[in-house]
């Protein structure tokens, strides 16, 4: 397997094509990048902006600049020495338009008879032979059924009769509307012969019978565990390898997959071994399988561990304190956790519950439906990590029985009923269990929990426990030595397109733990001055504000903070929500925001704290930079976050990357404060790849002196890294004094200032608070 030594990320989109990509990839070679890792190129949605709605698996989308750009790109990566790494999709497909997607058209029109149903996982007999179609809006339809408004029959571009629902169009089954027109025979009478079934919005949270990504109804998933699926979904990356066009894969959510350890042997087979990537999210002591043909995650784990690392311990207390008193009551993570996944379960995924129970009883037919609706919604929310892969990972179901049965004894006998099914890997509602219970999981802490808790929300990331506040520099070097015994090759990252605030964010507001004082002085001034209803949102959206914060006001920023606000108030869920929003409270939300730029004393309040914040975040920035780099694992850099990547939860992330500039301030021409960054991307990069026999292994450094604790050092093998940790506690202690670092034998000298050092910390962080060693004579 021919492994990366560093990857560069980029958003290929018809803004941003495989063309443009190609023209990039001179700079990134000149930054050190080693391979090039491409968003998904399949042919996706129309006007997709990401490219995870694909639509067909035989080509390359043109918008992206279909065959031709990949080539293009190819061919220039390889004129290089660079690799291409590609993200697929394989657990679902976009069914937005379902005339964009012809395997989705093709079922709506000929039903289960249709020679792609088998691709979708459909349940047809749960709903009368239609598949169900939750489009029709409250003023169209009620919920409980009866004629749609605003349903027409017309004629389609090929001639052929559509259903009209607003702008969205519907195939019309052969024969089912030769009598239109007729007396009595209406677009509703139409509709009614049909495969599918048009209903209400809100039915997808109980009664749908397909299988979505998530709780995203125009994501259909598709059955890539059968083999005649796989091949058909896999024609064009099968052609990507035997062409030599494409080297890696990352895989997008292995844990909807019915079976993750065949796909990915599957996947093996086709690519030869190629270097494969899994998006899994690990919780705290949680492992990969040992057994999948993967190099591993894409790095959230490892983000997480460079988090908490440099996160000052004593911060947790205060905050805690101060968390309270915002919210009225102490916050207990993992009741709040349980919480909203069960309310989850119960709402806008009890339609997947329901289909698990309708598996179960084709084994058990005496199982009472609603009991085990109930008992498999208390097992999802004390499921402890995404799901299991029986036979592996049955401790974390075993962990799901004993904490149900502790919470609701009342459901004892149904559990008991209930635990020899779910613990047997042949019995298919034990699968769908493992593929559902992920998504509650996602749904309930990422995409709500996240938001209702704001004690320090550089914490609250994509793979990582916002409860876990801070690791010891001994916990890193410790889970570092694992790592690189066990996943030399997995990805490690600080941003990506799914991060809910970019690395340089999180690495100002991680400050806030040396300085809650400060912080919560200056929170209940700008909550004085620009109030909102709920002081806990409050402490997360000015955080955010806080870590998004430009002194020169950039153009965008308004807009950016605004769109924040509305999501991260939609997604807690609490006050407001996407389907049934709050004016008032959200009126008031954006009103705090537009403080941020028409009060002067707001501005006053924030441009102090800034001030406070700004030198130790960059100190933060700095370090979590380096420490990724040249961590165990196989770098990633997002694109554009070798300069300062502010950017918040998506689509703030995945906007436009200024490269032009980012490619003059690596030749000189051009200034920017944030070239530092630039620079130690540079040279850590480019000494992985150009000497990788310096990082074939993991040893820590240790220091000794008075501030011997600011200071995280790590040896790769003959590269060795220095970073400072808690720059305010430092600056406090009046610097490093006589501390020094326990370095190897030989003559070091650091790649980015170009000074050699005797290890003495002082004088080796004089100019910048990070430092990457390398012998004099290597």
């Amino acid at each position: 397997m021919r492994a990366p030594q560093s990857t560069y990320r980029l958003q290929i989109s018809e803004d941003f094509d495989l063309f443009a990509a190609a023209e990039l990839l001179p700079y990134l070679r000149d930054l050190g990048a080693d391979w090039v890792y491409l968003s998904p190129l399949l042919a996706a949605e129309p006007g997709s902006a990401h490219g995870y709605d694909v639509v067909a698996h035989d080509h390359v989308d043109p918008a992206r600049g279909g065959a031709e750009g990949l080539a293009a790109l190819s061919k220039e990566a390889r004129s290089l020495g660079m690799g291409v790494l590609v993200d697929i999709v394989p657990n679902h497909v976009g069914v937005a338009t379902p005339s964009a997607d012809p395997w989705w058209w093709e079922v709506l029109r000929e039903g289960r008879a249709a020679e792609h149903a088998a691709a979708f996982d459909i349940d047809w007999n749960a709903t009368g032979q239609k598949l169900r179609i939750p489009v029709v809006g409250d003023d169209d339809q009620p919920l409980d059924g009866g004629p749609i408004a605003n349903l027409a029959v017309a004629e389609g571009p090929e001639g052929e009769l559509e259903l009209r629902y607003h702008d969205q169009r519907f195939p019309v089954a052969p024969g089912t509307a030769d009598d239109w027109g007729a007396e009595g025979v209406d677009a509703n009478t139409v509709h009614a012969r049909q495969h599918y079934e048009l209903v209400n919005w809100h039915v997808a949270d109980d009664g749908l019978n397909y299988r979505r990504f998530f709780a995203v109804n125009t994501l259909a998933a598709v059955r890539v565990e059968e083999p005649e699926v796989f091949d058909e979904t896999h024609v064009e990356i099968r052609r990507w390898f035997d062409e030599g066009l494409v080297d890696g894969l990352r895989v997008d959510h292995p844990d909807g997959l019915r079976d993750p350890k065949k796909y990915l042997d599957d996947l093996a087979a086709l690519t030869g071994g190629a270097y494969v990537l899994v998006e899994k999210i690990l919780e705290p002591g949680e492992h990969l399988p040992p057994d999948w043909r993967t190099a591993g995650t894409t790095g959230y784990d490892a983000l997480a561990h460079v988090d908490r690392v440099l996160t000052d311990p004593g911060g947790q207390a205060p905050l805690d304190a101060l968390e309270t008193r915002l919210r009225g009551a102490p916050v207990d993570w993992h009741e709040m956790v349980h919480d909203r996944k069960r309310e989850v379960a119960d709402n806008l995924l009890h339609s997947e519950v329901r289909r698990i129970v309708r598996d179960l009883r084709r084994d058990d037919p005496g199982l009472p439906a609603f009991r085990a609706e109930d008992a498999l919604g208390e097992l999802m929310a004390c499921f402890p990590v995404y799901r299991s892969y029986l036979p592996h990972g049955r401790e974390h179901l075993d962990r799901a029985f004993a904490e149900a049965r502790r919470r609701r004894p009342d459901l004892g006998a149904t559990l008991d009923r209930l635990e020899p099914w779910l613990s047997d890997p042949d019995v298919d509602g034990a699968k769908r269990f493992q593929q559902t219970s992920g998504m509650v999981m996602a749904k309930g802490v990422e995409d709500c929990a996240f938001y209702r808790w704001s004690r320090l929300t550089s914490l609250n990331e994509v793979g990582g426990d916002p409860n876990v506040f801070s690791i010891t520099p001994d916990e890193f070097h410790e889970a570092m030595a694992v790592r690189q015994r066990d996943w030399p090759h997995a990805m490690t990252t600080l941003s990506t397109h799914d991060t809910k605030r970019g690395e340089d964010v999180r690495s100002r507001i991680t400050v806030l733990a040396e300085i809650p004082d400060v912080w919560e002085q200056a929170l209940d001034e700008l909550l004085r001055l620009a109030p909102v209803p709920d002081p806990g949102f409050g402490a997360l959206l000015w955080q955010a504000v806080l870590g998004a914060w430009t002194p020169n006001h950039l153009p965008d920023l308004p807009a950016r903070l605004h769109g924040y606000a509305e999501k991260a108030m939609r997604e807690a869920g609490d006050h407001t929500t996407w389907t049934d929003p709050d004016e008032a409270y959200e009126s008031a939300v954006h009103a705090a925001v537009d403080a941020v730029f028409a009060s002067d004393d707001v501005q006053r309040v924030l441009g102090d704290l800034a001030a406070r914040v700004d030198g130790p975040g960059r100190s933060n920035a700095l370090a979590a930079k380096l420490v990724a780099l040249t961590m165990p694992g196989v770098p990633d850099v997002y694109q554009g976050s070798e300069l300062w990547e502010t950017s918040l939860v998506d689509p703030d992330n995945r906007r436009p990357v200024d490269f032009d500039h980012r490619a003059a301030v690596l030749a000189g021409t051009a200034d920017d404060d944030a070239a530092p960054k630039l620079r130690l991307s540079r040279a850590a990069l480019t000494l992985r790849r150009d000497r990788p026999d310096l990082f074939g292994g993991y040893a820590p450094v240790a220091a000794t002196g008075a501030a011997a604790d600011h200071a995280l050092a790590f040896d790769r093998g003959g590269a060795v890294t220095v970073v400072t940790r808690l720059p305010v506690g430092l600056e406090r202690r009046r610097g490093w004094g006589d501390t020094v670092l326990d370095l190897p034998a030989g003559r070091w000298r650091d790649v980015l200032t170009d000074r050699a050092t005797d290890g003495r910390v002082a004088d080796l962080l004089a100019e910048l608070p990070v430092a990457l060693l390398v012998q004099e004579d290597a």
